[in-house]
């Protein structure tokens, strides 16, 4: 364990890492902040229908497949020209969003926005591992940086739900601009600048390998999430794993590679890695059930919805600080165990959910399964950030952020699997026979919830009072069992923690700022 003490953070140190919140609140909202946007963007810009998905998906995919390549530049050029940078295009691209006058526009500005975004997330992570050398504020500086990430996924549909109550849909790019500019201005003062001293060549193949081998398997899964099996999106993912292992074989020979394959087998940094993909995975695959569940099961409104899906933030910050402290007096493979065994109750618990189930009794187990979720990916965090050399920060968090983004595309894909495949038998057996059962309303009945409620709008009261009530059962019945996928898969991670991380750490003392890694701590 990598608990030895070193130079304490001071006031300014801190002011810088709140100043570095402000970045990766705004880039995790925009992953969420346009569900609520997608109707009055489909008025104004009447998109097609692939264009509609690509507007949604183009920032996940574009930030996926640029952060290794950014993590790397930032270990070369330096990650605070590399935050400025970032900041500069994630303001000027959230400018051109809101006033895009057509879906190419829209979505052309939304890979801007990725862009800026990928060269943010990974710089504000490692810029904990150079500004905060006490290795227990570096604990508490990581649990900040996760409950942030987290929590702006699950702000991003209650700001954009607000600001679409006033304001148009533009607005929701607009908020990203005045934190923009207060990062441009302030961390030139707040935060040094850190570069690896001897950076090498920054290899361009290996970066197309990367963001190739990334956006194809995270594209094909979340085609096979979207639509089921289909021949193009699986030789998406057989192309993505192959340039993939072509990477990593790339990086074997390569005397600077992008991702240092030395740090990937050690335990202390492979295996929470490992970890946050698992996180991940739960997290993105129930979110989607759970936002339906609130809206469409219970009838709640979008805002008032995404209103109550805030209450698990209450979990959060119980857990994540008390997992903190926990992991300072015991080994962290116990406490991370422990925060995915809690996240696990928490899944078997939702599990037991019914149409008829209280709003509470669905809040209850999502704040247990959030709670303990975030307190274990921040222990993971914190353990593989101390095991990454200095001069490796800004590839290492990169690798460990794009595991959580392919661990979200997983989860989506295998636990929607599990609900549409429960959904769809559920509704088959629940329809009239020779009657919808046989007509061209059966399949939007039988493939989504709200493909059920659009049909129902159609027809008569008596029937569309059954088609409902068949269509929420077959729902809640599928994330059930999808939330018992979850649970298994929470017990596994637990176990992965507590027999293969007890006692991971660096084998030696890292030096901060020894041969190398450079602190340009003059140039402002």
């Amino acid at each position: 364990m990598e608990n030895a003490p070193g130079p304490h953070a001071g006031r300014k140190e801190w002011t810088a890492l709140g100043v570095l919140m402000l970045p990766l609140l705004l880039v995790s909202m925009d992953v969420s902040v346009l569900y609520f946007a997608a109707p009055s963007i489909s008025r104004d810009l009447e998109p097609g229908a692939t264009q509609q998905l690509w507007i949604l998906d183009m920032y996940g995919f574009v930030l996926a497949g640029l952060l290794i390549p950014m993590g790397a530049l930032g270990d070369r050029i330096g990650r605070r020209r590399l935050v400025l940078a970032g900041a500069a295009v994630f303001a000027a691209a959230s400018v051109a969003a809101a006033y895009a006058r057509s879906a190419e526009q829209l979505i052309a500005v939304r890979g801007l926005l990725g862009l800026g975004g990928a060269a943010l997330m990974p710089s504000t992570l490692a810029l904990i591992r150079n500004l905060f050398r006490d290795a227990r504020q570096r604990g508490q500086a990581v649990t900040l940086w996760t409950t942030v990430m987290t929590a702006g996924i699950s702000l991003g549909p209650v700001v954009s739900g607000l600001l679409l109550e006033h304001f148009w849909w533009g607005s929701v790019f607009l908020i990203n601009l005045p934190a923009m500019l207060l990062l441009l201005a302030l961390v030139p003062f707040l935060v040094p600048e850190f570069r690896s001293a001897e950076p090498g060549r920054f290899d361009l193949p290996s970066a197309a390998l990367s963001l190739a081998a990334v956006l194809l398997t995270i594209y094909g899964i979340k085609e096979w999430a979207r639509h089921g099996y289909e021949s193009l999106p699986a030789l998406g993912i057989v192309l993505g794993l192959l340039l993939g292992a072509v990477f990593l074989r790339r990086q074997k020979g390569l005397a600077h590679p992008l991702i240092d394959l030395g740090l990937l087998r050690q335990r202390a940094f492979g295996g929470p890695a490992l970890a946050n993909l698992l996180a991940m995975f739960a997290t993105v695959g129930m979110a989607v059930f759970l936002t339906q569940y609130l809206q469409s099961v219970l009838g709640l409104s979008p805002l008032d919805a995404a209103l109550w899906s805030l209450i698990p933030v209450v979990g959060v910050a119980v857990t994540a600080p008390a997992g903190a402290v926990l992991a300072q007096r015991v080994d962290r493979a116990y406490v991370m165990g422990g925060g995915f065994f809690l996240s696990a109750f928490g899944f078997l618990w939702l599990s037991q959910v019914r149409t008829d189930s209280p709003l509470w009794f669905a809040l209850a187990g999502a704040c247990c399964y959030a709670g303990g979720l975030v307190a274990a990916m921040t222990l993971a965090n914190e353990l593989a950030l101390g095991a990454a050399p200095p001069h490796r920060a800004g590839s290492a968090a990169a690798v460990l952020e794009s595991g959580q983004e392919l661990g979200g595309a997983l989860g989506m894909a295998l636990l929607g699997s599990i609900g549409a495949a429960v959904y769809h038998r559920d509704m088959a057996d629940a329809l009239p026979a020779g009657g919808l059962a046989g007509g061209p309303q059966a399949e939007p009945l039988g493939e989504t919830l709200g493909g059920a409620i659009a049909v129902a709008d159609r027809l008569s009261a008596g029937t569309a009072h059954a088609v409902l009530s068949a269509a929420r059962d077959a729902f809640t019945h599928g994330m059930s069992l999808a939330a018992a996928g979850a649970a298994a898969g929470m017990a596994g991670a637990g176990t992965f923690s507590l027999t293969m991380l007890r006692g991971a750490g660096p084998s030696k003392p890292l030096q901060e700022n020894g041969s190398g890694e450079r602190a340009a701590t003059g140039v402002h």
